[in-house]
């Protein structure tokens, strides 16, 4: 089994390289992949930079070049929900783009069944597994399994309402979406783990720089439990 990891930016993935012991550096495309293993499972890590292209561009190597089976999407979102709060993670049972239209995605190719690329329900009962305990941790944070959306913008004040009405969402960020989109066309099992740096009480990217190192960790934490139960 190797497990394919993206984390949006390099303090994402930063927490992910005590853990692994990496063999090996592979460049590609100006992305650097970071092979290793943890535990007994084969891991290639790597941030691709922040955004859809970018994060859709490391999904398609890793599945062509380094030929995963599996891809977990790490890292920090914005918290969406009301009853999300700053450190509270977010294990995706759904995503979709929150800045395309239905049409696009269902009437054309790949000709999507809805808006909403599901989580493989394997690794899904695997994270509902892992983090059944770290759950009862309060002072980590409340882990919840939902929805997320994705989109080309930071998402504070602006478009949060339109966002809510329209998806009903637990968290936005800005990559989930097309990692979910390049593994559904792919077959490649799919989900995400995101920790919540920012809210509507709490918003702003200043919020985010205070919280993203600290959320960072706890996203790796998850996501390990999640490798150790499959």
């Amino acid at each position: 089994m190797k497990i394919g990891i993206i984390c949006a930016g390099d303090r994402e993935l930063k927490p992910f390289l005590t853990d692994i012991a990496e063999t090996s550096v592979v460049e590609k495309a100006m992305l650097k992949f970071h092979i290793g293993t943890v535990g007994d499972k084969e891991v290639v890590a790597l941030f691709c930079g922040v955004g859809k292209v970018n994060a859709a561009l490391a999904t398609q190597i890793l599945i062509d070049t380094f030929n995963v089976d599996k891809v977990i999407n790490a890292g920090t979102a914005g918290g969406i929900a009301p009853e999300l709060k700053i450190f509270d993670t977010v294990v995706s049972t759904e995503v979709a783009y929150h800045d395309v239209e239905e049409g696009i995605l269902t009437d054309f190719h790949p000709w999507f069944d809805s808006v909403w690329l599901k989580a493989d329900e394997t690794l899904l009962e695997t994270a509902r597994i892992a983090v059944k305990a770290a759950n009862e941790l309060s002072s980590n944070g409340k882990i919840h399994f939902g929805r997320m959306v994705t989109g080309e913008s930071f998402i504070s004040d602006d478009g949060r309402d339109e966002i809510v009405n329209k998806f009903n969402p637990l968290s936005v960020d800005m990559e989930t979406g097309s990692i979910a989109h390049v593994c559904y066309v792919n077959n490649i099992p799919f989900i995400a783990v995101r920790s919540i740096t920012d809210t509507k009480e709490h918003s702003g990217s200043d919020v985010f720089e205070l919280n993203c190192i600290e959320c960072s960790k706890l996203a790796k934490d998850i996501t390990l439990s999640l490798l150790q139960n499959l």
